[in-house]
C-alpha cells in the first residue's frame, strides 16, 4: 500500500502532519529543500530501487511550508539548512535532480516510472512492455501518425527494434510524422491508448501526455542499425531537408565524439570510467582512437591501450553498450550545461549519413 502524499501545511499544523510522514517522505522533503544540484548529489549515494522510492515522493510534493520546513530541519539536525521561503517540488525539480545525477537517459527511464501524470508510460504500459513483434502486430494496421504517437512513449532501443519490422516503403512516413509529432492533447492520447488497450483486452487506468518531435526521432535513429537509420534519413532529405537536418542536429555518434574540442573531450573523459573507455575504443576507428586517447594522461592512455590489446574477443553487444555509457556521460555534462555539442559537428553529421 503506498503512502499518502506530501500536501501544503496548515499554519500550526506542521508537528501533526510531520508525524505522520514516513521517513521516505521526509528525505523526499528534505531534498527538494535542498535544490537541485544537493539534491543529485544525495541521489547518486542510494541503490536504484530506494532512489526510485524517494523520486516518486517527490514528484508528489506541491509547496512545503515555512513551519514544516523548520520541524523536517529539526529532525535532520545534522543538515545546517536555515529554511527561508517556501519551495516547491515536483516533476520539473526531480525530473532536474536525476539528470544531473543520473544522466537524461537514465533520469527518463525513471520518471516514466514514478511520476504521477505528464510523460508517464502507465497508461501505456501494457503496449510498453510487450516484445517488439507484439507491438508491430498491434500497429501496423493503424495509420503513421498513431504508429508516430505509440513509438514516442518506447524506449528507443525497442522503437528501433518495431521500426525494422515495419515495410520499408512506411518507414520514412513514420519517422516523418515522429519528427514533427507536437504536444497532444491529453483527450487524444486517451483515445488512442484505450482504442489499442481494447485490442489486448487491457482496462486504461491513466491519461498522458506527450511531445514526441526530432529529439525523439534522433533517439530511435541512434538505437537503429546504422544502414536503416541512414536510408531513412536519406530517403526524408530528398524531400524534406530541412527536418532532416533538424533530426542530424539532435543526434550524437560515439564517432561524433572526434569532433569535439579538445578541453571538451577532455571535460568528458573524466567522467567516464577507463574500463569503459578501453571497450569503447574496441572497434572505434584510429582517428578517434588516437584523439581520445591524447586527452589522457600518458599512463592512463598506455593502460587503456594494453586493456584493449589482451581483452581478446569480445560481443558487440557489449562494446555498444560501453559506448552508450560515454555517449551518458555527454548527454549528461550537456544537459548541466558544461559543455557544447554544437558547434563543428556539421561535416561530421552530413559524413555518417
Amino acid at each position: 500500500m503506498s503512502s499518502p502524499p506530501i500536501k501544503e501545511a496548515k499554519p500550526g499544523k506542521a508537528a501533526a502532519e510531520i508525524t505522520s510522514l514516513t521517513k521516505v517522505q521526509k528525505l523526499a522533503a528534505l531534498l527538494v529543500m535542498l535544490g537541485t544540484d544537493s539534491a543529485a548529489q544525495v541521489l547518486k549515494s542510494f541503490e536504484p530501487e530506494a532512489m526510485e522510492l524517494i523520486t516518486a515522493e517527490m514528484t508528489k510534493l506541491t509547496l512545503i511550508s515555512q513551519e514544516l520546513q523548520r520541524d523536517l530541519l529539526a529532525e535532520f539536525s545534522e543538515v545546517a539548512l536555515q529554511a527561508g521561503t517556501s519551495v516547491q517540488g515536483g516533476l520539473d525539480f526531480t525530473r532536474q535532480s536525476l539528470e544531473k545525477a543520473l544522466g537524461v537517459f537514465r533520469a527518463t527511464d525513471i520518471i516514466n516510472r514514478v511520476a504521477p501524470s505528464r510523460g508517464s508510460l502507465v497508461a501505456m504500459q501494457s503496449i510498453s512492455d510487450m516484445e517488439s513483434r507484439q507491438i508491430f502486430n498491434l500497429l501496423r494496421h493503424e495509420q503513421p501518425q498513431t504508429v508516430a504517437l505509440v513509438l514516442s512513449f518506447i524506449q528507443p532501443d525497442k522503437a528501433a527494434a518495431v521500426f525494422t519490422l515495419i515495410p520499408v516503403d512506411q518507414r520514412e512516413r513514420v519517422l516523418e510524422r515522429l519528427a514533427t509529432l507536437a504536444p497532444t492533447p491529453i483527450e487524444v492520447v486517451e483515445k488512442v491508448v484505450s482504442i489499442l488497450n481494447a485490442k489486448l483486452g487491457v482496462r486504461q487506468t491513466r491519461a498522458l501526455n506527450q511531445s514526441g518531435g526530432t529529439k525523439t526521432a534522433a533517439d530511435i535513429l541512434n538505437s537503429m542499425e546504422k544502414a536503416t537509420g541512414k536510408s531513412l534519413l536519406l530517403s526524408i532529405e530528398e524531400h524534406n531537408p530541412d527536418l532532416c537536418q533538424a533530426i542530424r542536429e539532435k543526434m550524437f555518434t560515439f564517432e561524433d565524439l572526434a569532433t569535439l574540442e579538445l578541453q571538451t573531450l577532455q571535460n568528458i573523459l573524466r567522467e567516464v570510467d577507463m574500463r569503459d573507455l578501453a571497450m569503447a575504443l574496441k572497434t572505434a576507428s584510429d582517428k578517434l582512437k588516437t584523439t581520445l586517447l591524447s586527452c589522457i594522461s600518458k599512463r592512463a592512455a598506455e593502460a587503456v591501450q594494453e586493456e584493449i590489446t589482451f581483452m581478446g574477443p569480445v560481443r558487440l553487444r557489449d562494446i555498444e553498450s560501453a559506448q552508450l555509457r560515454v555517449i551518458d556521460a555527454v548527454r549528461k555534462l550537456e544537459n548541466e550545461g558544461n559543455i557544447e555539442l554544437g558547434k563543428g559537428r556539421q561535416n561530421n553529421l552530413h559524413e555518417m549519413v
